[in-house]
């Protein structure tokens, strides 16, 4: 039971981190239906952020954890360069266009990185301190439930804010008609500009509670977060701001499930199979629709 219980609080704590991922390729493609294959990218920008600013934080007796703010800065203006210089220019080329623009920048930002911060392994200094808890026999991890619910405050905060606000119903108006949108006065690229930004500061925080599990960062870990992501999305609905969250929590929990209970070695292709097996029953996902809104 004992094994049970820290398997699904693993799978849980995985799939949130992922989560945060997702939500920002959902944020993305809901309102330009343009798949942003760099921003498992803005993750490893946020965590080689957090590798230099951690340490600098606990020099000046501060929190570890207030680096996210400086990593956060740094997504957000990696995010909106990128729109600006790459996928602006493209925008209205058509998807394949937009597609290889979003690959070529993913391949740029890693060789960037590879060139700026070398290509050994940087291992990050110890950001939550927090003591472990014992539930039902099983001793859990205190950050394992932060991450959780950080993921689903997030969650819930981006779904209010796109439905109730005013700048979120502007979101939501751009993708069903763009000319329509500008008419009525939204300003369609500052809306893009702004749903990037969200985007990329979303990695920052992913990157944080990445490196709080995994405290290690490479010029590579972006590609394989941001096709687990991609696929956490998909399944649950991609442009949908709960499917994101849904999807990944699921996705999550089957790694984990089947690394103890089946072998290691096939979570991945288990993953990939029911994948398959649910855009067969529903291709727009578990919360998808099959036309109208999407955020």
């Amino acid at each position: 039971m004992s094994i049970l219980i820290q398997s699904i609080v693993n799978g849980l704590n995985q799939g949130a981190i992922y989560a945060l991922i997702a939500l920002g390729y959902t944020m993305v493609y809901g309102i330009l239906r343009m798949i942003n294959f760099a921003h498992g990218d803005f993750i490893m920008v946020g965590a080689y952020t957090m590798f230099y600013t951690v340490p600098l934080m606990v020099s000046y007796g501060m929190p570890a954890w207030m680096a996210v703010f400086a990593a956060v800065a740094v997504c957000t203006a990696v995010g909106v360069l990128v729109e600006r210089i790459a996928y602006k220019p493209v925008r209205n080329s058509g998807s394949i266009s937009a597609l290889i623009t979003a690959l070529a920048m993913s391949l740029f930002l890693e060789n960037l990185a590879m060139v700026l911060f070398g290509g050994n392994p940087k291992t990050v200094t110890k950001i939550f301190d927090l003591p472990m808890i014992e539930l039902f026999g099983a001793k859990i991890q205190l950050k394992y439930l932060l991450t959780l619910g950080i993921g689903l405050a997030i969650m819930v905060a981006l779904t209010l804010f796109v439905r109730m606000t005013k700048l979120g119903k502007a979101m939501r108006a751009v993708p069903q008609d763009r000319e329509a949108a500008t008419i009525v006065g939204i300003n369609v690229d500052r809306i893009i500009t702004i749903t990037f930004a969200i985007g990329s500061a979303l990695a920052a925080v992913a990157a944080m509670m990445y490196v709080s599990t995994y405290p290690r960062c490479t010029t590579d870990m972006g590609s394989m977060m941001g096709i687990k992501a991609f696929i956490a999305a998909v399944l649950g609905g991609i442009g949908i701001i709960p499917g994101a969250m849904l999807g990944r929590i699921i996705v999550g929990l089957i790694e984990i499930l089947v690394k103890v209970y089946i072998a290691p070695g096939w979570y991945e292709a288990i993953t990939y199979g029911i994948l398959i097996v649910v855009l067969l029953i529903k291709p727009s996902g578990i919360l998808g629709k099959n036309a109208g809104e999407k955020v």
